[in-house]
């Protein structure tokens, strides 16, 4: 085995026992608290990730304070611990925060909102913009039919997932447990975000939840999944 072909494998076994060991954590050790490098990397992990267009229609809140959690424990269901008995993601996180999706006031094409970022983050040409401008159109209205604030709230909140499972990923590479959550009230948490948060729910809606962390105990169960042969079809 030349060097070469040993660094692969071990990056794969590597890769491959992050997955192992990532699980939905639901209690974390509270006194253990991930370092401030190595959470800013799981973010840059985040910002950096693929989304459709390149659109970015994500958004990041951070709540570290237990004082702002408190406020979402009463309807979010999947982190308050009512599963298992404990207080739950909520209190024990390391770091827990909410990814947001953009709306159709700034994911409708032809926005204002667009236009600014295909000139000032994208850094296009104007001749580019109005390519992608006719792109994106067409592919909302005719190629996935995305034109209603729903529609496309929820595209952005594909986007979003892509993100999480990016942090997720850059999390268990170092060690660092994890949990998403879809567990909670859209409407109180909607709400809640733009009365104690400053969110212009107008632009931004939550799409999920999740917590960072170390964990309590192992897991009780073996990680599960169909076989390869049941998960992918080759043609």
């Amino acid at each position: 085995m030349n060097a070469i072909t040993k660094i692969t494998s071990d990056l794969q076994a590597q890769i491959l026992d992050a997955f192992n060991f990532r699980h939905a954590t639901k209690f974390f050790d509270p006194d253990r608290k991930i370092s401030e490098e190595e959470f800013e990397t799981i973010l840059e992990a985040a910002r950096l990730s693929p989304t459709s267009f390149g659109h970015e229609p994500f958004k990041i809140v951070m709540i570290q304070t237990q004082e702002k959690r408190e406020l979402l424990r009463e309807f979010s269901w999947g982190a308050n611990g009512m599963m298992s008995g404990t207080t739950g993601q909520l209190g024990t996180a390391s770091h827990f925060g909410i990814i947001l999706a953009s709306t159709a006031e700034t994911m409708a094409a032809g926005s204002g909102y667009l236009q600014d970022h295909y000139r000032n983050v994208k850094k296009l040409p104007d001749e580019v913009i109005e390519i992608f401008n006719g792109a994106y159109g067409n592919f909302q209205t005719t190629d996935h039919k995305i034109t209603t604030d729903r529609e496309i709230t929820d595209w952005s909140g594909k986007q979003a997932y892509i993100v999480l499972a990016n942090m997720m990923t850059a999390g268990a590479l170092m060690g660092i447990d994890s949990c998403p959550m879809e567990g909670f009230d859209m409407g109180r948490t909607t709400e809640t975000l733009a009365e104690h948060f400053g969110i212009d729910t107008g632009k931004w809606k939550p799409a999920v939840m999740f917590a960072f962390g170390y964990r309590a105990k192992d897991p009780e169960f073996p990680k599960t999944r169909r076989t390869i042969a049941d998960t992918v079809s080759w043609f």
